[in-house]
């Protein structure tokens, strides 16, 4: 067996065996299969797709690349929460330590930005201090203390999906049901929650573009989910327009500030409620989930939420004076207000427009090896449904460097006003 054969095999359009997806799964982890030899399968498998057999067998082989965890000491009642990715989506940030406020432990497992989805842990990690690579140990026993911990992949935890994670965004095969359904679930399998809800999101913002596809794509992982021995809950969402107001780092971790402190922006609300009503049932917190939803508002209303967003923070290195005082925070150079050309309702919001000008600010990665810019991005203050005058302010863009004519054009027309 070799990975030329393999690349070949599924060049034309045949099925991958067991066999020969662990061979290239485990060569691939150990370095002796290269980043080009990987991504020319990466590629046929984007192009040609996998049969159901081939998505399990990959996804299986990717989760015991490495150390698979046992969280039993913590419970059996732990809940975990992935998003398929989206444009402004600071949902983890602001709702897992909302739902662990009510009692439910949250061990939380994150990637970095993929394509021009932002990534959990560049969010965290733009606070300062904040350590996202935490011994597996001490992972648990915050988990245990306080009730929550968020970290990323450490080595050792499905180290082929990180490696394919990283290439894969930097060969434009993203948006790929059978790439995407093996790399979230092989993460959620080594990672060793029982429980888990998949926030899956269509639109133009999202990798999946229609509801459709987005359907496909949770039923794909929920067959996996139930294959593993996991309870599985997938909750389809929107993506059509950027979530709340701010794109990029440090400004979404100020706007997940102001969401726990009641400022909450009524379409991140929506999506908050939505999932969160879902974890307190599987977290057996209540099987009602209107009156879940009150719970959660309750929760961020009375500060619990926020305190415990505080207690998370600090007890994994954080700088919490930051996140009393988000002025702290460093600011852009460069805040470049865009108006509007003319009068009327905003129709459209083109999202994926709005995060190619912030990946294009370095609030996301083109290369695997790119460095984010924590402080650049875009805060949006017109949405879909807003009413706007001529010289309204549509906009701002945040950069470390002048923004260029093209940019603002670009951000006047991702609106269709």
């Amino acid at each position: 067996m070799n990975i030329l054969e393999i690349i070949a095999k599924k060049r034309d359009k045949k099925e991958l065996s067991k066999e020969e997806i662990e061979y290239f799964v485990q060569g691939y982890t150990k370095g002796e299969i290269t980043d080009y030899q990987a991504a020319a399968l990466v590629m046929a498998i984007y192009l040609n797709q996998m049969t159901g057999r081939e998505i399990t067998n990959l996804t299986l082989a990717m989760a015991y690349s490495g150390d698979v965890l046992d969280l039993s000491e913590i419970g059996q009642q732990i809940v975990d929460k992935h998003s398929t990715g989206g444009v402004g989506d600071k949902v983890s940030l602001i709702l897992l330590p909302t739902v662990s406020s009510l009692g439910v432990k949250i061990a939380k497992m994150s990637g970095r930005g993929l394509g021009f989805t932002g990534g959990t842990v560049d969010k965290l990690e733009s606070i300062p201090g904040y350590q996202t690579n935490l011994p597996i140990q001490t992972f648990i026993q915050n988990v245990k203390e306080i009730g929550i911990s968020m970290i990323g992949q450490t080595l050792n935890l499905a180290p082929a999906d990180k490696k394919l994670y990283a290439l894969r965004d930097t060969i434009s095969c993203t948006d790929s049901i059978p790439l995407i359904a093996s790399s979230i679930m092989s993460k959620k399998i080594a990672s060793g929650a029982q429980n888990i809800v998949l926030d899956v999101t269509y639109g133009s913002g999202a990798f999946m573009k229609t509801k459709e596809e987005a359907n496909k794509l949770a039923k794909t992982m929920q067959e996996i989910g139930e294959l593993a021995g996991k309870n599985v809950t997938c909750i389809l969402t929107s993506m059509e327009q950027p979530l709340g107001k701010a794109v990029g780092n440090t400004l979404e971790v100020i706007e997940t500030i102001r969401a726990l402190n009641g400022q909450i922006e009524p379409d991140v609300e929506q999506v908050i409620l939505l999932l969160g009503s879902h974890m307190l049932k599987m977290g057996g917190l209540g099987d009602n989930l209107e009156e879940n939803k009150e719970k959660i508002k309750d929760a961020i209303k009375s500060g619990k939420a926020f305190q415990k967003f505080i207690q998370m923070v600090e007890k994994q290195g954080g700088d919490i004076s930051y996140l009393l005082h988000p002025e702290k925070f460093e600011k852009a150079k460069y805040i470049t207000p865009v108006l509007a050309e003319k009068e009327g309702k905003i129709q459209k919001l083109h999202a994926l427009s709005i995060a190619e000008i912030a990946c294009s600010l370095g609030a996301g990665r083109t290369r695997k090896e790119d460095k984010i810019d924590p402080a650049v991005g875009i805060v949006l203050e017109k949405k879909i449904g807003d009413k706007v005058k001529k010289q309204d302010t549509l906009g701002y863009l945040y950069a470390n460097r002048e923004i260029t004519q093209q940019e603002k054009e670009k951000f006047l027309n991702s609106y269709v006003i």
